[in-house]
């Protein structure tokens, strides 16, 4: 952005005046609790020439009984729920520990940031909205991915937070979760890269990361009682593939755990996902902590490897927690494993050493800037028949903008990832704080910058698109038509269908009937169907596009950014095609099982009867592998996405080991461009696995008429199959297919290499 420095001081003035909070921040900071007393020579654990292991362990030693008893658990809900006392100390953020002043040990403030700091406007305090996980995830690209958890981690800090917990890793099993936008991709190892890099961003501000919800938390129905079923391989070459990526890649502070049950035990006291795989397999020497309200006992949790319960008022880690190490129900030593392995986490992020310094300012014009580069590389451009697209601005004389709310802002997802609008809601502006179970939309017109890049004079009209006939009659008279449509997708509550709601796909139909030159801009939190694809010429799947979400879509659509996002989900044509067609559970009378929601985290108010939901329907072949197991065509595959340029692909090369390839990829457009390369790795038939599935990619900046040769390197875990029997993966014999394009359904290099047992 071009603003002098004077532009930029008055508008960082409008932000906080257009929050209604300003003139707070003095008092707020002078009531504060400082983050941490002064350090003495004394103390030995504040020693920084000592690793955190070390200085943990030294620390512990001083530590009575009833501080460790502290450290395990929070503070109760705070600011959650209206009427519960909030600590003294308490940032304002979804959860607090009291840290222990004596030992020099800072309390520890942890913040909702899924995709940005939720609840900053309480607090008079400004936070960017960033686009969606799914959204940053179609980017295909780890830069992009540090980027988004750097944002969030330096506005963690400078409102006084020390963790995140954001970090969503789960894999869209279901497309129609109300929490997919929170989450990155189908594919295990798409998702757990991206999701670690997000957690690296994040802890290279010293503010501890976090990876959520652990595991297999992958329909908001039922959530709290819904017991995941799933054969032991299925689990680690999938779900857990993905976290242990995450987690190995990143090593975050924290690992949230979900839930529901897992193949009969709660996520928070299942002993093999928790002992076993996490902390035994993968060496995890973070912290457990519950989701908030993911309790359910005292000796079984802690037994089980749950290390923190959340938020801590349920008096399973309190109290209980003490008596049941006195009577030896749990072990001395384990407590002090709970408290080692948060403190050690305190110590190894930098948050005891470089403590945050509360209520410092948010640049929120750096936000918007990188908010809007991520958005930019996670558009996706899924149809240009005729190439309608990029719109020609010196040809194009009138344009009909139609639906969505297109006029003031963008849509952004809801629950506890809801970051507060400046503002308020752009449709229904006011002060305060964002509602919980309502849909905000943030000020960030696509109109106002679709009007700024087409040509002087061009006629530009808006159409709210709540009556279809009106709104074809509008698109009747424009040379073009963009319609806007939306979902909003929230915490506590799926999508009963795949279908747009509100009847937007009449709209989308009436408009198209009436205008041949229609483009539609979809902001939805995951994959929608679309009967109507077949009749418009232009579709563009921007998610929910954050804070610069306005400029980046026009910037796609007049072609000042050419767009090269990818699918990291597939786009099914209808539910009849998805391995579960109906929500397993959902009914009318499902949806959170009797959850409050009145804001905060929700809450059981009764007991319904656990179910099932039976993954090992599709196992294995979760998204574009059940479409190719089933040998059913989506409507858009998973990493499809277009260019206004093109790439040709040539002279594949596979080394002995497969551990690397190469090959050339050659711009053969007229513009510059980025492509996704894509590569995939069928194995041997003796395993049971047919399909093909993602192995390595990467991002290549290309010039018009350009070639570059290649390498992708190949981790040998992913040339593997989780043996339970030798508890291990193991490379299988074989012939293995290597596949190299521009999707998982358009690979025009493939390469057959036999590789031994390993």
């Amino acid at each position: 952005m071009s603003n002098s420095w004077l532009v930029r001081f008055f508008a960082v003035g409008m932000v906080c005046l257009s929050l209604g909070l300003c003139g707070t921040n003095v008092a707020n900071a002078q009531g504060a609790r400082p983050a941490v007393a002064q350090a003495t020579p004394l103390q030995p654990w504040m020693d920084a020439t000592l690793d955190a292991d070390a200085r943990a362990d030294r620390m512990i030693h001083e530590m009575t009984l009833d501080e460790k008893i502290q450290l395990v658990h929070g503070a109760g809900w705070g600011v959650l729920r209206a009427g519960t006392p909030v600590a003294a100390g308490h940032n304002g953020g979804a959860g607090f520990v009291a840290g222990i002043a004596r030992l020099h040990l800072p309390d520890l403030n942890l913040a909702d940031s899924a995709v940005g700091v939720r609840m900053a406007a309480p607090e008079s305090r400004y936070a960017t909205l960033l686009p969606s996980v799914i959204g940053m995830a179609a980017s295909w690209d780890p830069e992009a991915a540090f980027l988004y958890g750097s944002v969030i981690g330096r506005e963690l800090r400078a409102q006084g937070y020390n963790m995140s917990i954001g970090g969503g890793v789960d894999l869209i099993r279901e497309p129609r979760n109300g929490r997919n936008f929170e989450y990155a991709s189908e594919d295990p190892i798409l998702a757990g890269v991206m999701v670690g890099q997000i957690a690296r961003g994040v802890q290279s501000n010293h503010v501890m990361g976090d990876i959520k919800h652990y595991a297999v938390n992958d329909q908001e129905t039922g959530r709290n009682i819904l017991n995941a079923v799933l054969d032991q391989r299925s689990l680690r070459e999938t779900d857990l593939l993905a976290f242990q990526i995450a987690i190995t890649m990143a090593h975050p502070a924290g690992v949230m755990c979900a839930y529901n049950h897992i193949n009969g035990d709660y996520a928070c006291e299942n002993d093999f996902t928790l002992n076993q795989v996490l902390k035994r397999d993968w060496g995890f020497k973070g912290f457990v902590l519950s989701d908030w309200g993911g309790t359910h006992s005292t000796v079984k949790a802690a037994l089980a490897g749950l290390d923190m319960d959340q938020p801590g008022d349920d008096n399973f880690f309190s109290d209980p927690l003490k008596q049941a190490v006195v009577d030896g129900k749990v072990p001395q030593a384990r407590l002090d494993d709970m408290v080692h392995r948060i403190v050690r986490s305190m110590f190894a992020n930098g948050v005891i050493d470089q403590p945050p310094m509360p209520r410092s300012v948010v640049d929120p014009f750096r936000g918007r800037d990188d908010a809007q580069k991520i958005e930019e590389e996670s558009i996706v451009l899924l149809q240009n028949t005729g190439g309608i697209l990029p719109i020609a601005a010196a040809k194009t004389k009138s344009i009909a903008i139609i639906g969505g709310h297109a006029d003031v802002g963008v849509l952004s997802g809801g629950g506890s990832a809801q970051v507060d609008a400046p503002g308020g809601n752009a449709i229904d502006p006011g002060p305060g704080s964002s509602p919980w179970g309502k849909a905000i939309y943030f000020p960030s017109s696509p109109m106002r910058f679709i009007r700024e890049q087409a040509a002087a004079g061009t006629k530009i009209t808006y159409d709210a698109g709540s009556d279809p006939a009106q709104a074809a009659k509008a698109a009747a008279s424009a040379q073009v038509a963009i319609v806007f449509v939306t979902q909003w997708m929230t915490e506590g509550q799926d999508s009963a269908t795949l279908s747009l709601p509100d009847k937007q796909d009449d709209l989308v139909g009436a408009v198209a009937a009436a205008n041949s030159n229609t483009i539609v801009v979809l902001e939805t939190g995951g994959p929608v169907s679309m009967p109507w694809a077949g009749r418009v010429k232009g579709i563009v799947e921007s998610w929910y596009p954050g804070i610069g979400g306005g400029e980046a879509i026009a910037n796609i659509l007049f072609g000042r950014v050419n767009p090269s996002g990818k699918l990291p989900v597939t786009f099914a044509a209808t539910e009849n095609d998805l391995p579960h067609p109906h929500v397993t559970g959902l009914t009318e009378r499902t949806g959170n099982n009797g959850a409050d929601a009145g804001g905060g985290r929700e809450r059981v108010r009764t007991r319904p009867v656990e179910f099932p939901v039976d993954y090992n329907v599709e196992g294995m072949a979760v998204g574009y592998r059940w479409f190719q197991e089933k040998n059913l065509k989506p409507l858009f595959p998973f990493g499809f996405g277009l260019s206004y340029t093109h790439f040709a692909y040539s002279n594949l090369k596979v080394d002995a080991d497969a551990k690397r390839v190469s090959f050339e990829l050659r711009n053969t457009g007229a513009q510059a461009g980025d492509e996704i390369a894509e590569v995939y790795v069928m194995l041997p038939t003796s395993v049971g696995e047919p399909f093909r599935k993602l192995a390595g990619w990467k991002r290549v900046s290309l010039a018009a008429g350009a070639s570059q040769t290649v390498e992708v390197a190949i981790d040998p875990l992913y040339l593997s199959i989780y043996s339970t029997e030798k508890n291990a993966w193991v490379r299988p014999s074989g012939e293995f297919l290597i596949e190299v394009g521009g999707s998982s359904a358009e690979l025009p290099l493939r390469q057959s290499v036999r590789l031994a047992t390993r």
